[in-house]
């Protein structure tokens, strides 16, 4: 049995994790660029964990400028099995409130300025992403927070905008009435879908801070009410990544739904026409499948 490493990419409000032992700060190269910051790792309960700060310490990257590739390569370098993604979101539901979480299961992606992959000519690959998330890894995440009392809601649509602007009403009524999304975000894709190329399991926790601009009783988005109620989540999202190694213990099995095996039939270029540089850059992402 493998041993867990838990990957937390954090985002707006979450810089750190509660309770590391051996804590240390280290930089890891990639050859698809430089992570949003040095990684935080250590261990939690005997678990090994890896803490990665998605727009860097002192928040410098926006959302179209998060390195996605460099950061997931990154966590896969370390040795990271399973990335657990915390961000902030608006919510289109009126039950899903301010201050709630979100066990995402499913995206919709509106970004357009952004690396979505790892492959490309000399390399070509097709994963599935019909179920983008680890049911799994999202079933510990719920658990585990509805144990601290957290108000979570299990399986939600993410609509993942470009940004770094804020809806229109238009676009939030649209969003919310006529695509069937829950929550608005501005990060988690790529990742996800990243995530998925590098066999990795991944879950995303979704923690609303405001209703977007869709509702009549609320308005247009106000950036310092997001901060206010950010900073209370992010005190509830601390708490709750220090608790899920306890949750996922030190062993992995194979993942029962084959995110750690998503590359097993998905690339398609011939041995003999794969482009060597390409090759190189993706040890670590597809290593299992293309060593030898």
């Amino acid at each position: 049995m493998a041993e867990v490493m838990i990957g937390v990419i954090g985002g707006s409000g979450v810089y750190e994790i509660d309770g590391l032992e051996d804590a240390r700060w280290q930089a890891v190269e990639s050859p698809w660029g430089t992570p949003s910051d040095e990684i935080l790792t250590g261990r939690i309960g005997g678990v090994a964990m890896a803490f990665l700060p998605r727009h860097g310490r002192g928040h410098v990257h926006s959302p179209s400028s998060v390195p996605y590739r460099a950061n997931i390569d990154a966590l896969k370098r370390l040795g990271v099995t399973d990335v657990i993604s915390v961000s902030a979101c608006g919510s289109f539901r009126e039950a899903m409130a301010p201050g709630d979480f979100v066990v995402v299961d499913q995206f919709i992606d509106r970004t357009f300025a952004r690396e979505k992959s790892f492959f490309g000519p000399g390399c070509v690959a097709h994963v599935s992403v019909a179920h983008p998330t680890c049911a799994r890894l999202g079933a510990a995440v719920f658990d585990t927070a509805k144990a601290q009392g957290i108000t979570i809601h299990q399986g939600g649509t993410y609509l993942a905008m470009e940004g770094p602007q804020f809806s229109t009403l238009a676009e939030s009524r649209m969003y919310r009435e006529h695509w069937g999304c829950d929550v608005i975000g501005m990060t988690n894709m790529p990742e996800a879908k990243l995530a998925r190329e590098a066999e990795l399991c991944y879950a995303s926790i979704a923690m609303v801070t405001d209703y977007d601009s869709w509702h009549p009783d609320h308005g247009e988005v106000e950036i310092s009410d997001i901060i206010r109620t950010l900073l209370g989540n992010a005190d509830k999202a601390r708490a709750l990544v220090a608790r899920l190694p306890a949750a996922l213990g030190a062993g992995r099995a194979p993942c029962p739904h084959g995110c750690d095996r998503a590359l097993d039939f998905a690339i398609l270029t011939a041995p003999e026409k794969r482009d060597p540089a390409l090759i190189a850059r993706l040890d670590a992402v597809a290593g299992r499948v293309l060593a030898g």
